[in-house]
């Protein structure tokens, strides 16, 4: 059976739907079952949170200010249960921009009216499956793909695919068989890694390997660009299938983000040492207002809804969601604000932050 694909919503796309201030401004997240089309079960499901948001929307809003919002989302949710399904669906909707996005991640379902979109999802999604390039080589043959999830694209480079020229003698002669590379070999790894240091200056991102011992060895001796080296892919894949390449680039990638993890936890408790460490949505949310923020690391399940005081500074946890002066998740605000002032985003397995009552903001001295 054909199923979605999906993959994690492109940075700048992220980047305009949270810049969107617009009551009302709504947000229908739902875990889908991954399908040709969207299933009766998932969609009665996607109904029944579109008709929660539109009974809250009507009841606080005249029918005339409602209605373009209401409207764009219902056309949403027309367009998402004649379409494919993936792991999730997320629904913006407000007066002026609409939005539909299949995620490769589980999110809560949940319906949320605010004055900004709930986006924590597609953050965690970005950050689950991020941006990474591949490079697929062996002593003769270099590829280099843009890849996002389970998405691998050639990259839009004139440089790539890159070809050995080999002398003559050696192209009839014996076969790519000894111990060590070669000196034409070295050359050619020199040049593969000229082409990918010019490419990775202009679109910086986390490096996969895929190829044999040898090739990966020699490449990495003599390369000066591995800095974000994520992993390697074991085995001459140079002019494999697409689709195995991404199975096997998966596994990897998880593993560098465990890494990525445990390193984002290792400098909250660096800098706990030093004092720049604040706990709990409170007290985070007033050090991103008011300070440098290095890095938010969040308990991924924390969800907080709150209040605001009337200067912006204090967060006030709260119990009833619905109210309308109510933020239906602060921790959203939140990794909008910290990314806004420079900050980046560490998401983190449930426990790992219980000590930092799930949320822990380092800041730059």
């Amino acid at each position: 059976m054909t199923t979605a694909t999906a993959s994690a919503p492109a940075a700048a796309q992220i980047t305009a739907l949270q810049q969107v201030r617009d009551y009302p401004a709504i947000s229908v997240l739902l875990s889908t079952t991954p399908a040709a089309q969207l299933t009766r079960a998932d969609a009665l499901r996607l109904e029944a949170l579109a008709d929660q948001a539109v009974d809250r929307v009507r009841a606080e809003l005249q029918t005339a200010v409602a209605a373009p919002a209401v409207r764009r989302l219902r056309a949403l949710v027309e367009q998402a249960r004649r379409g494919p399904a993936a792991q999730s669906l997320a629904l913006y909707a407000c007066a002026g921009t609409d939005a539909l996005i299949r995620l490769p991640i589980v999110v809560r379902d949940r319906a949320v009216v605010d004055p900004t979109f709930a986006t924590r999802d597609l953050v965690r999604a970005l950050h689950r499956t991020p941006r990474h390039l591949v490079l697929a080589l062996n002593s003769g043959h270099a590829r280099l793909f843009d890849a996002a999830g389970d998405t691998l694209l050639p990259v839009l480079s004139t440089t790539f695919p890159l070809t050995a020229v080999r002398p003559e003698a050696r192209s009839r002669g014996r076969a790519d068989r000894p111990a060590r590379a070669s000196g034409g070999d070295i050359d050619f790894y020199r040049r593969v890694d000229a082409a990918l240091g010019t490419y990775l200056r202009l679109h910086p991102a986390p490096l996969v390997l895929v190829g044999g011992e040898r090739a990966t060895a020699a490449f990495r001796r003599i390369s000066t660009n591995c800095a974000r080296l994520a992993g390697i892919v074991p085995g001459n894949l140079t002019h494999a299938n697409l689709s195995q390449l991404t199975t096997r680039i998966r596994s990897v990638l998880d593993a560098y983000l465990y890494r990525r993890q445990r390193e984002a936890l290792a400098l909250v408790e660096q800098r706990a040492v030093a004092g720049r460490v604040v706990s709990g949505m409170p007290a985070a949310w007033f050090a991103a207002r008011t300070g440098r923020p290095e890095v938010l690391a969040v308990d991924e399940s924390l969800f907080c809804p709150a209040r605001l005081s009337d200067d912006g500074d204090t967060l006030i946890p709260a119990q009833d969601v619905d109210h309308p002066d109510v933020i239906d998740d602060a921790v959203d605000e939140l990794i909008e604000l910290v990314l806004l002032r420079g900050g980046w985003i560490a998401f983190t397995g449930a426990g790992a932050l219980d000590h930092h009552d799930g949320v822990a903001l380092a800041t730059r001295p």
